[in-house]
């Protein structure tokens, strides 16, 4: 996974933030695109998906862990998940749809009416 790092400003202030790139698949049907990123860790509540103009943002928040003890060794890391695409001008945002289960987001994007295949009827 790669790390980015972001400034933010909050109250006047630049704040760097890091976030760790989500590994994704994206798939093309006869419908559209299907975007599938691991983020485990991350809930519904802690997702955020965000449509500006050609540009789809995918952040997930995760929640921090309750350790009993003082960890001694750690490999996971605990950044938050972010990730930005380009999308094809030939998608229809507005039924843009999103599911996350067991970790995995699912973001659905189809493709407009007009630029579908479609069979024409010769008389």
């Amino acid at each position: 996974m790669q790390t980015t790092l972001e400034k933010q400003t909050t109250n006047n202030r630049a704040e760097s933030v890091e976030y760790v790139a989500p590994n994704v698949n994206i798939f093309e049907t006869e419908e559209g695109y299907v975007l599938q990123a691991e983020m485990p860790g991350v809930s519904k509540d802690g997702l955020e998906i965000t449509l500006e103009g050609t540009e789809i943002t995918i952040t997930g928040r995760r929640s921090p862990e309750a350790v009993a003890g003082e960890p001694l060794f750690r490999e996971r890391n605990t950044f938050d998940y972010r990730r930005v695409f380009e999308l094809d001008p030939a998608i229809d945002t507005a039924k843009v749809s999103a599911k996350i289960e067991q970790g995995v987001l699912t973001v659905t994007l189809p493709k407009s009416e007009r630029v579908k295949p479609r069979k024409i009827k010769v008389d």
